[in-house]
């Protein structure tokens, strides 16, 4: 053993395993650090482990007997499809590691590495805007993502005005006077509109789309800290779109669309009604989520919102286990296979197969 992997197995073993669902102390850790997120929250880990059967699992410097400061998160996917591995987090757009220093992250690394070769889980996976997290040897960059975010501190109008006139402002006001209904809140009605949504906008990419009990238990595990808001044309909803709330940030994670009725504005209305809802409450930024690089079309829509993007790295570790064109490869290979399969089937697929890939 060479002298820095011996002192990386000693730093190791000052590291202790907690369960973020029942440990105490998660809620506050994740109520008081700046990197925290929805992903963090308890809502949100009860809910993956409702559906899929993921195990939160967190990783701490912090002794049992003292105040938690610090913590890795992760989910352990089981799956006799795709290989046992430790994700942080599965579907998730990001989650930090919750450090107060470089050699805290280093230590938690370190643990998580060996904690996977003891396991023999696949490999361990890391999803963060951090650049230092390239400190931590083991890991290695496997993807890269736009991360964008929506200052919400200037003024209404201010916002406003910085949309793209054309493709969202005119859109907006297009919408308004069709005097399209929309509803907000958390009832089951709301959760099926909304999945219906979804779903046509993943078929229309000839994707599975998730299970339905994902999101009726994102409902029930979030809480008021969820609303859905959905766009009506009389009686027939044509979009929707999920946001989730934490300290001061609302997140807009899911959208969906009925194909035929786009040309009304109806997403774009009821994003703007979300950054309404925000503001109301005190919020500082609209977090719209990460995107493939290769998506431009996705990242110029967050874009002419007046949004930042940053860059968002998917770190794994082992070595071994990293290609980026390789991944790439194998999601144009999955969405070409999907090309010829019937809607009925794709449906059935996100039901069985969602589980596997998170």
């Amino acid at each position: 053993m060479s002298e820095r992997e011996d002192k990386g197995t000693i730093e190791s073993r000052k590291v202790h395993l907690l369960d973020p669902l029942t440990d105490a102390r998660w809620a506050g850790l994740v109520e008081r650090h700046s990197a925290a997120s929805v992903f963090h929250s308890r809502g949100w880990l009860r809910a993956l482990q409702m559906t899929y059967g993921y195990e939160p699992l967190a990783m701490t410097k912090s002794r049992p007997t003292e105040p938690l400061t610090n913590a890795l998160l992760c989910c352990v996917v089981r799956s006799w499809v795709t290989g046992d591995r430790v994700v942080s987090l599965p579907f998730s757009d990001h989650c930090e590691p919750l450090v107060e220093n470089i050699t805290q992250l280093r230590t938690l690394c370190a643990h998580l590495e060996t904690l996977r070769s003891t396991q023999g889980w696949r490999y361990a996976e890391l999803r963060t805007s951090r650049a230092f997290l390239s400190a931590a040897e083991r890991f290695r960059e496997c993807n890269v993502y736009q991360w964008h975010r929506l200052d919400l501190r200037p003024s209404l109008d201010a916002l406003y005005g910085r949309f793209h006139k054309d493709c969202i402002r005119r859109r907006i006001a297009h919408a308004e006077r069709q005097r399209l209904r929309w509803e907000e809140g958390r009832t089951e009605s709301l959760v099926r509109s909304l999945y219906d949504l979804i779903a046509m906008t993943r078929l229309r990419k000839q994707l599975p789309p998730p299970p339905l009990e994902w999101f009726l238990n994102l409902v029930a595990c979030m809480g008021k800290d969820l609303c859905i808001r959905a766009a009506f044309n009389q009686d027939r909803p044509i979009a929707g779109i999920l946001t989730m709330n934490h300290a001061n940030t609302m997140y807009y994670k899911y959208g969906g669309s009925d194909a035929r009725w786009n040309h009304l504005g109806a997403t774009p209305m009821l994003l703007w009604q979300a950054i309404r809802a925000a503001k109301s409450a005190g919020m500082v930024e609209l977090d719209l989520g990460r995107s493939d690089v290769e998506n431009r079309g996705l990242i110029r829509f967050k874009e002419r919102w007046g949004a930042q993007g940053v860059r968002l790295t998917v770190w794994r570790s082992p070595v071994d286990e990293i290609s980026p064109s390789m991944e790439r490869l194998k999601l144009r290979m999955a969405k070409t296979a999907c090309a010829s399969v019937p809607d009925s089937l794709l449906i059935l697929a996100g039901r069985l197969m969602y589980r596997h890939v998170g």
